[in-house]
């Protein structure tokens, strides 16, 4: 009988990153002596008061996240850079274990960061890789609280690129949580703003990084991952370009554009759109640390030889 109970929740806890509830437990028949003996023998490690792992599991971030939500009572979801770690957006991060909750009671757990908050409400909860989490709206307004606008941006762009959220779902979103008093909503809230939804969504956070150097050196936005036909013949996809102006920008990345192959490729592209009669301003990783370097300064050159 004993044999039975191990086997039923080390197959429960097996589907949830090797944890379980005292309720959990209970409900396979373990009362509070059979939890106290397994503790003590170390079959069962006591992670909070109510919650247990399975000894011999592996000690995951996922299993002690999950263990987090489950240590209190009524709405809680994994949250800010937690969440934005298990949506795998720039700016989450797995270095703690952060949480939203109506109230936290129990008491310091070393590596936990708690937002207590009355404003949660269940349509801002969803559930990831088995973990209570915040939605992706509610995410990014919890990493507009805690990250720098220029993150929270490359956060945002990799949502919409990614296809998580839309731009309707976004601008409802702030409208309902506009009231005063939400941390983030502001910074949310002027990203929106500014960004055009004509523009496309940057397919990368080097694009990203692009359209915010761009941005501070007061020069338009242009339409990125951009098609450009000739003769009604597709010739190629640029990361951004300027249309009117028949002005592509690319982005060099070490990473993807070295080896003979790739300098070929590259090189055969940008002749045919120069036969075409359009300019080309490459971007380098160097050129977005140095504030643009030379590359803004040919991007500018390149504007002002192109108006009419």
């Amino acid at each position: 009988m004993e044999e039975r109970k191990d086997r039923a929740i080390a197959e429960l806890a097996k589907k949830s990153w090797g944890v379980f509830t005292s309720e959990q437990a209970a409900g396979l028949g373990f009362d509070d002596h059979h939890r106290e003996f397994r503790v003590r023998t170390g079959r069962w490690e006591l992670l909070h008061p109510t919650v247990y792992r399975i000894a011999g599991h592996p000690d995951t971030w996922h299993g002690r996240l999950l263990a987090a939500c489950w240590a209190t009572t009524g709405l809680v979801a994994a949250s800010h850079r937690s969440a934005g770690a298990l949506f795998d957006l720039p700016g989450g991060s797995r270095d703690s274990l952060e949480i939203t909750c109506l109230r936290w009671k129990r008491g310091f757990v070393t590596g936990l960061v708690v937002h207590e908050t009355k404003l949660l409400e269940s349509d801002d909860v969803t559930a990831l890789e088995g973990i209570p989490v915040t939605t992706i709206e509610q995410t990014l307004l919890g990493l507009a609280a805690v990250l720098t606008p220029r993150a929270v941006e490359m956060a945002l762009d990799r949502a919409l690129h990614r296809k998580l959220t839309t731009r309707a779902r976004l601008d409802d979103f702030v409208r309902r949580k506009g009231a005063r008093g939400r941390n983030g909503i502001g910074v949310l809230r002027e990203l929106l703003r500014t960004n055009d939804p004509l523009a496309g969504v940057p397919e990368s956070a080097m694009e990203t990084k692009l359209k915010q150097l761009l941005r501070r050196h007061d020069l338009p936005m242009p339409e990125f991952q951009y098609e450009i036909h000739h003769g009604g013949r597709f010739v190629a996809r640029v990361d951004a370009a300027y249309p009117e102006l028949c002005i592509a920008i690319e982005y060099d990345s070490y990473e993807h554009h070295t080896g003979k192959q790739a300098i070929v490729r590259d090189n055969d592209r940008r002749n045919i759109l120069r036969r075409i009669r359009w300019q080309v301003v490459t971007f380098t990783a160097a050129d977005l640390q140095r504030d643009g370097g030379h590359a803004i300064e040919a991007l500018t050159a390149a504007m002002r030889a192109a108006v009419p």
